[in-house]
């Protein structure tokens, strides 16, 4: 079994997004994605909400045109008014096809 090459797109954001990026992931064209919760300091400084957990960290495998789409939507939609960050790996994965839709 070869595997594919695609994207993992990583999204580490404020713990009030995950309901609201979880679901415009699967929207845009995720088959699943993993969210853990994470915690550290950036440009913003150190996060301190009144929800548990500092941020999460968003994990997702898809095809280069949905990770695309998904960096778009982080760019117009939350980059500007929420402490987000995301990177984007090349991946090569075993059993790569339940990943695309």
């Amino acid at each position: 079994m070869a595997p594919k090459r695609l994207r993992l797109v990583t999204i580490v954001a404020e713990t009030i997004l995950e309901e609201r990026i979880t679901r415009e992931l699967v929207e845009l064209g995720a088959t699943g994605f993993t969210v853990t919760e994470s915690h550290g300091r950036g440009s913003r400084g150190m996060r301190t909400g009144d929800i548990p957990g500092d941020s999460v960290r968003i994990e997702v495998v898809v095809a280069t045109s949905v990770a695309d789409a998904i960096v778009e939507r982080l760019r117009d939609a939350y980059f500007p008014h929420y402490a987000v960050i995301a990177w984007l790996t090349d991946v090569d994965v075993v059993r790569g096809e339940k990943y695309v839709r």
